[in-house]
């Protein structure tokens, strides 16, 4: 028997060859400029963010010999040993523009993330849509776009700008669960500064019009501002271990991890007289295990904190009014964030744990003309349809709609619902409640002692489950996330809405 190795050996050097050729990316000297600016090239971003070894690419051979892999590195690979398909827009490469094989490779990602129930990771930077596209016949296909609006609270999706990204690729930012920006390096906008001075004569520049300052706080398009792309893979590492692969799924807890203890700062951190201002973000980093907060949009809607975290090791949706800002009254910025927040996180059956210190929603003319009645709305929404365990606590003060925002309100589907010593609730403040309703010297002051009263009258309804020690903190909300483990007796499933939010 002769065998056929001679026939197969010109077939397999085309094929090594054209392998090559489509690895090469831009070439030496666009790769050896990006690695001497200390910035990483597409690939290298892939491989920094998966498991060493574990990429297999997909479509390496799309597009044509101008254009390696269609400037779109895409394909599968680990984190943490656990599947995750992945894209990379290649700058070096057409600008990183999207050529008609590459919208087909992305389509194709985002469809196999449904399909295989895995995250999926897109690293941003490009210039939207190739020029030459329109010169060049294509049938009409489904776009990533629409595949990535059919993932939403069904697998985790992330979008990491690493560079200029204008477009039909920005756009990826907004629709995913989890946007991180690299400070000096990214912008997102719908068209960039060319267009913008084309069309409306406004000159401006990539950072101004779109940058991380921008979207990280005005817009609150990105969750997390890191310093170089090194650091955004370790944080999409982080985020992507505290949810599970897909909504079919339970949270990935951690073994022996810190369990019960006293919380002795906790007293020196918060003043019982509720006019004093604190930092909330001191409270949950002790309530949670040490180091494990990641909070999430920290320069947009300041008044509010949501973050992800590990409590025993259990992952943990973290929603607090922080009195530092705004004295913790819920403006429309801290409301869309909250209701954002709280829908992407209990899509993926974290826990929500509420702490409240609030004087109501934020009031005034421009508050109102900003639609915080609608962004208000919105939010209590959401936390009330949340089919997860809610752990709600009223560390001073939550007045009106700011205490149903938080998750107060008697029969809201709460596992626990507890009170620090001197909490106060109520409508409004009683002294402007009394005067508002022209009240006489007695009742204004028998609605301004009971105000000052504390939270005994409610507990003794039993409204409060309990009102604590504000040191058994951490302890009381372990205690509620014990009660809550019936529920991982049953299949984890996706959560079904019927109705839209306000």
């Amino acid at each position: 028997m002769t065998g056929h190795r001679e026939a197969w050996e010109p077939l397999l050097r085309d094929l090594e060859r054209r392998r090559a050729a489509a690895a090469a990316m831009g070439g030496p000297e666009k790769l050896e400029k990006v690695r001497r600016s200390g910035r990483l090239d597409a690939r290298a971003r892939i491989a920094a963010l998966l498991d060493e070894g574990s990429f297999t690419e997909l479509g390496l051979l799309a597009g044509s010999a101008d254009a390696p892999a269609d400037a779109f590195v895409a394909g599968s690979g680990t984190i943490d040993g656990r599947p995750v398909l992945v894209g990379a827009e290649d700058f070096t490469v057409a600008g990183g523009s999207i050529g008609v094989a590459a919208a087909s490779k992305r389509t194709r990602l985002a469809e196999l993330a449904r399909r295989e129930l895995c995250p999926l990771v897109l690293f941003l930077e490009g210039a939207g849509h190739r020029a030459t596209n329109a010169l060049v016949a294509h049938r009409p296909a489904p776009n990533d776009l629409q595949a990535l609006v059919e993932l939403s609270g069904l697998v985790p999706t992330v979008a990491v700008v690493t560079g200029p990204s204008a477009g039909h690729g920005a756009l990826a930012a907004p629709l995913s669960d989890l946007t991180v920006m690299v400070r000096g390096d990214a912008s997102l906008f719908t068209a960039g500064p060319p267009l913008v001075k084309a069309a409306l004569g406004e000159v401006v520049t990539k950072e101004e019009l779109g940058g991380v300052d921008v979207h990280a706080g005005a817009s609150g398009v990105a969750h997390l501002v890191v310093d170089d792309q090194r650091q955004a893979v370790a944080v999409v590492r982080q985020w992507l271990g505290l949810l599970p692969s897909n909504a079919w799924q339970w949270p990935p807890e951690v073994e022996e991890a810190p369990g019960r203890r006293l919380l002795d700062r906790v007293l020196d951190v918060v003043p019982p007289g509720d006019r004093q201002p604190y930092d909330m973000r001191l409270v949950v980093e002790e309530l949670v295990d040490e180091g494990s907060f990641l909070e999430l949009s920290p320069d947009h809607g300041r008044s509010l904190l949501t973050g992800l975290a590990r409590m025993q090791g259990q992952p943990v949706a973290i929603v607090a009014n922080q009195p530092s800002v705004l004295a913790g009254s819920i403006d429309v910025a801290a409301a869309e964030k909250g209701a954002r927040f709280v829908e992407r996180a209990t899509a993926f059956h974290l826990p929500l744990v509420q702490l409240a210190d609030n004087p109501g929603v934020l009031a005034g003319s421009a508050s109102e003309r900003a639609g915080i009645l609608r962004a208000a709305a919105r939010f209590f929404a959401a936390q009330h349809r949340a089919q997860v365990p809610k752990i709600h606590v009223t560390v001073r003060k939550a007045f009106g709609f700011g205490s149903s925002i938080m998750g107060q309100n008697p029969y809201d589907n709460q596992t626990v619902c507890l009170a620090f010593p001197g909490a106060t609730l109520g409508g409004i403040p009683a002294a402007v409640g009394g005067a508002t309703a022209k009240a006489d010297a007695e009742t204004t002051k028998a609605l301004v002692d009971n105000e000052a009263s504390g939270p005994w009258r409610l507990a003794s309804s039993a409204t409060y489950d309990d009102v604590i020690d504000p040191r058994e903190l951490r302890n009381a909300v372990l205690d509620g996330l014990r009660l809550s483990r019936g529920r991982r007796t049953t299949p984890a499933a996706p959560v079904v809405h019927t109705g839209g939010l306000p």
